[in-house]
């Protein structure tokens, strides 16, 4: 368990933030300038907020009205960079080795190099230098020393900030193992809805260096009322699905949810796999009746629970849809036409084609979070 409620003031900027997190990778997740570095960087004891209190694993490394203030070197916290600040002139077998030496003497044996270079899949790089690594290659490598440090929290600032989009999709599924299967509590920085959207267990919004809201990614971003909040991004919803059939006659794979079920194209994963989908925004369609004679083949009835209009002139549509909570963007025009209102009764229709292996991922372990942190300050 992570817990920080620090409050710091940099020049004219002030940062109140207040949460607690469990396992898995928890995403501080906000537009550029909202605080999140400079959250991790308390996390880490780069800088010494005024006033706070931060618990890492049952230890607390800051107390302000105790005097407690636990030295970076001796908090046992990974740190992971936008850049993989590797040394030039090592292999990357010995920038490795290099994060045992921050490891305690009893913990040095415990992580076998072997285990962190099978994760990250980087056994055909251990004699390269890192001028002949790829932007990708090098993360993987710096969160592999990391990691051989033996950490108790491994914080992540946009990790993937200079990479280009080959280079993200190379090294997302190596995150993926990490949180699975590190067993090590990650804080992960990101303004990137796509990435936070397929790796986060646990959501924490920032805005103008105070927290929103906190909790499951499924929670979060099926709220309509939080996306101006985190910037100028598209919104769409995750929903928790379990591959349940595969059609080898159209080349189809059905998922089955809280919500019901849908249609989406073939899929390789197991019947009994468990994933999360993003269904964007704009991919949803509605209508007053169920409609008949269309090509769709995702028609699930919801309900309207709360219409948030955006600066385009148009609505985001909250929908309740069984168990979860699913988001539609509609001309305000047709709002008006189809009567949208809290309560009201529609039909969501949703294109099959519209989800593709970019919109589905490993669901990753669910959050373990008190009912006290789900604030909506706005």
């Amino acid at each position: 368990m992570l817990e920080v409620d620090v409050q710091h003031r940099l020049g004219a900027f002030t940062l109140d933030a207040h949460f607690r997190s469990g396992p898995g990778l928890t995403a501080l997740f906000g537009r550029s300038g909202a605080g999140k570095t400079s959250v991790v960087n308390a996390i880490a004891g780069l800088i010494r907020p005024q006033h706070g209190r931060i618990v890492v694993d049952g230890s607390v490394v800051l107390d302000t009205e105790r005097g407690i203030c636990t030295p970076t070197h001796r908090r046992r916290i990974g740190y992971v960079f936008q850049e993989g600040r590797l040394f030039p002139h090592l292999t990357v077998r010995h920038n490795l080795l290099f994060g045992r030496w921050f490891a305690p003497g009893r913990e040095r044996r415990s992580t076998r190099l072997d285990d962190i270079v099978d994760l990250l899949g980087i056994a055909a790089l251990l004699n390269r230098r890192p001028a002949r690594l790829s932007g990708g290659e090098k993360q993987r490598v710096a969160i592999g020393r990391a990691l051989l440090s033996s950490p108790r929290l491994l914080l992540m600032d946009e990790p993937l900030a200079s990479l280009d989009s080959r280079r993200k999709d190379e090294i997302l599924p190596y995150l993926e193992r990490l949180r699975d299967e590190a067993r090590v509590p990650i804080v992960y920085v990101s303004h990137s809805v796509a990435e936070v959207t397929r790796l986060a267990t646990t959501i924490v919004l920032i805005s103008d260096g105070r927290v929103r809201a906190v909790g499951p990614v499924q929670e979060i971003m099926g709220r309509a009322e939080l996306y101006p909040l985190a910037g100028r991004f598209e919104a769409g919803a995750v929903l928790a699905v379990r591959v349940a059939a595969h059609d080898p006659l159209w080349s189809l794979t059905e998922l089955a949810g809280g919500f019901g079920k849908l249609v989406v194209p073939r899929l390789d994963n197991p019947v009994g796999t468990s994933l999360r989908v993003r269904i964007r925004a704009r991919d949803v369609t509605l209508a007053a009746i169920a409609p008949s004679g269309i090509s769709a083949l995702n028609v699930l009835p919801a309900r309207v629970e709360q219409l948030v209009p955006t600066e385009e002139g148009a609505l985001d549509v909250q929908l309740r849809l069984g168990d979860e909570r699913l988001l539609a963007r509609v001309t305000r025009r047709s709002g008006e036409a189809l009567g949208l209102a809290p309560g009201r009764e529609v039909f969501a229709v949703i294109k099959t084609v519209a989800i593709d292996g970019r919109n589905l991922s490993p669901s990753g372990e669910a959050a373990d979070i008190d009912d006290d942190n789900e604030i909506f300050d706005i």
